[in-house]
């Protein structure tokens, strides 16, 4: 006759031991996936109402002016600013003429050659 796990030794054998951390580590994998879902859609619902003019919920179309990306709305006309872009160009600006002229004979365009 043979023995069974539990008659060796006078030890108890459980074979469900691990079956708990298993499941256990199987819903945390399932938690952080449905967490990166839920992050990737809430992202895409953030981009979707960024390209939308909060006035009239017209389209956004960006433009380039003086070295910053400005989004203008196809409905309203109205002009949209990022956080610090009405700061960065008002600062370009009391630069001077000069400075203008400058930055736009030596900038360099998306290809890397000069204007």
């Amino acid at each position: 006759m043979m023995k069974s796990p539990a008659d060796s030794d006078g030890e108890n054998f459980d074979e469900h031991a691990h079956e708990d951390g298993y499941f256990a580590a199987k819903e945390h994998e399932l938690l952080t996936d449905m967490r990166l879902e839920f992050h990737k859609a809430q992202a895409a619902r953030r981009d979707a109402a960024q390209a939308t003019c909060p006035k009239c919920a017209g389209r956004f179309h960006q433009h380039a002016v003086l070295g910053f990306t400005l989004e203008r709305c196809d409905n309203c006309q109205g002009i949209w600013l990022n956080k610090g872009e009405l700061d960065a160009l008002l600062r370009q600006q009391r630069r001077g003429p000069l400075a203008l002229f400058l930055d736009r004979c030596f900038a360099k365009t998306e290809t890397g050659i000069n204007n």
